[in-house]
């Protein structure tokens, strides 16, 4: 049962309105379905889209944010509650701990970087956690041909390429990853490794 979602997105905005629009969507979708937003804890950018729009809409949020990026005053002052850590590495690790499941919306490097390491713990076995992109004006095409391509080459297999879920519209992102179960990932690890 998914309670608890952890979106990745960008502490910027980008540069169209349907970037903003997509976050508060998210935020408000999640409000709905009574799931709680985990995220950075920023009140910048889509970070602060989607925690706005999802506690105006009666939602709980749970932000992570390092004390170096707090003290730069980034930090959401509003949420639920803002938990407070020394490193990027902790806050990665808390927000994995307290979610359920990851959604990652349009960013940058700290956003792929995020995805790519739940999607990393999932296709080792360390977690059995759905995994999605919302690909928001084909943002994230690039990086889905890239996994279509690495599976072509062969350094990625069909079974790690249906870890990763998308969806170009919120409501019908969340169903699948409130009805996905993980493929069974650890069993091909124990095939390999005999």
């Amino acid at each position: 049962m998914v309670k608890r979602i952890c979106v990745f997105c960008g502490s910027s905005s980008g540069t169209g309105e349907m970037y903003g629009d997509a976050a508060r969507e998210v935020g408000r979708e999640l409000a709905r379905r009574g799931i709680e937003l985990v995220y950075g804890g920023g009140k910048v950018g889509l970070m602060g889209a989607v925690a706005d729009a999802c506690l105006a809409a009666g939602g709980r949020v749970t932000g992570v944010i390092p004390q170096l990026l707090k003290d730069k005053e980034v930090a959401h002052n509003g949420l639920t509650e803002l938990l407070v850590v020394q490193t990027m590495h902790e806050r990665k690790a808390l927000m994995a701990d307290l979610a359920d499941a990851f959604l990652a919306l349009p960013g940058g490097y700290g956003t792929w970087d995020e995805l790519c390491e739940v999607l990393t713990w999932s296709q080792i076995g360390i977690q059995r956690k759905a995994s999605a992109i919302l690909n928001v004006n084909g943002y994230y095409d690039p990086l889905l041909a890239m996994a279509d391509r690495a599976v072509a080459e062969g350094f990625l297999r069909d079974i790690h390429r249906e870890l990763l879920l998308t969806d170009t519209e919120p409501a019908r992102l969340l169903d699948r990853m409130e009805s996905y179960t993980v493929p069974l990932v650890d069993k091909w690890m124990d095939r390999k490794n005999r």
